[in-house]
Formats: C-alpha cells, structure tokens, sequence
C-alpha cells in the first residue's frame, strides 16, 4: 500500500472522508457519493471536486476534473501532481473552503458535461 503524506490544501476529516469513500469503491459497491472536497487554481480556470482515494494508493484521488479546457470528465488525478502544480501567476492550487457539495457527483458530471464545465 502506497502511503502518502497528506497535502496542506486537505485537513485530516476530508483526507478520511475521501480514503473511506475509497474503501466502499473498492469493495465493489454500487457507489456515487457527493463530493468530499473542491480544490481549483485561482489564476486558471483548472477545478476538481475529488470523491475519494484509492486506498492501495492514497496519492491517486478520483473525482470530476475540469482543467479549463471545456471538456470536464470523471478521472484519477494524483494529489502530489496537484501539490506542485502552479497556474501562470505562480498560485498554487487552493481548497474551496465554501464548498458544500449537495448532490452526488454523477449530477455534477452531467451538469459539467452539458455546460462545458464544472457548475457549482
């Protein structure tokens, strides 16, 4: 099992959220949580809202991914790539600390997927 530290832009409750979420994902349920956490670049238009880790790899969290390209999908993202990642003004990536997440993240997806991007 991979064991990662535990990025500065997640405090401890979501990152346990997230590795449960994972541990349901990976006993093969039937599973579509609400987003845990929003995570976005203030200087681009990059968004993700992560629904869980993979718990044989908590580096790698699944989520909806947008990256400001109009053409969000539901993907793997790895947190240390969006720990070092900088938009163009040099900002690193921040947690939205206002987001509630009030539906599942399929709903997101296909709001995301008619819009071109994330709504929320």
């Amino acid at each position: 099992m991979s064991r990662t530290a535990r990025p500065a832009f997640i405090d401890e409750a979501p990152f346990a959220q997230l590795l449960a979420n994972g541990h349901c994902t990976a006993g093969g349920e039937t599973f579509d949580p609400h987003p845990v956490i929003k995570l976005f670049t203030p200087d681009a238009n990059a968004t993700w809202l992560l629904t869980e880790l993979d718990p044989d790899d908590e580096d790698r969290a699944f989520g909806l991914c947008d990256l400001g390209f109009s053409s969000p999908e539901l993907g793997y993202v790895r947190l240390s790539d969006l720990e070092n990642l900088r938009g163009p003004f040099g900002l690193a990536v921040e947690r939205d600390e206002h987001f509630s997440a009030d539906r599942p993240l399929s709903v997101y997806a296909e709001q995301a997927r008619l819009s071109g991007r994330i709504i929320c």
